[in-house]
């Protein structure tokens, strides 16, 4: 800190003294309008508290109302058919916790010879 920095730092001490100690400049019955104020705001009761709001709103709300609620929603029943009916590159959740061995079903021939893909060959 150089002693010019030291000088402006004591004047602003000194600025910010008066300031505290010093009555504000007001216009004439400005305090008293306040104070008038103050009191009117304080003897009026306070409002009646809000009726609290059902359960099922509030989470409504928290979870973005029928949107997000609708989102979700269509997330459940996407996991439960995919948890009921997985698709064949999925491993069986359960099998793999019970130690089963899933075995791959081979093809029957009756897939190939539907398209008539047996006669391509020859």
């Amino acid at each position: 800190m150089t002693p010019h920095d030291d000088d402006d730092m004591t004047q602003v001490d000194r600025l910010l003294k008066a300031a505290r100690d010093g009555e504000p400049d007001l216009p004439s019955g400005l305090m008293a309008r306040v104070l008038a104020d103050a009191d009117a705001i304080q003897s009026q009761p306070a409002r009646p508290p809000m009726p609290a709001r059902p359960l099922w709103a509030r989470l409504s709300e928290a979870l973005g109302g029928w949107q997000g609620m609708g989102g979700l929603v269509a997330a459940t029943c996407a996991g439960v058919w995919i948890g009921f009916s997985p698709p064949a590159s999925v491993p069986d959740a359960g099998a793999l916790i019970l130690g089963y061995e899933a075995g791959v079903e081979e093809s029957s021939t009756a897939e190939l010879t539907s398209f008539g893909w047996d006669l391509d060959e020859g």
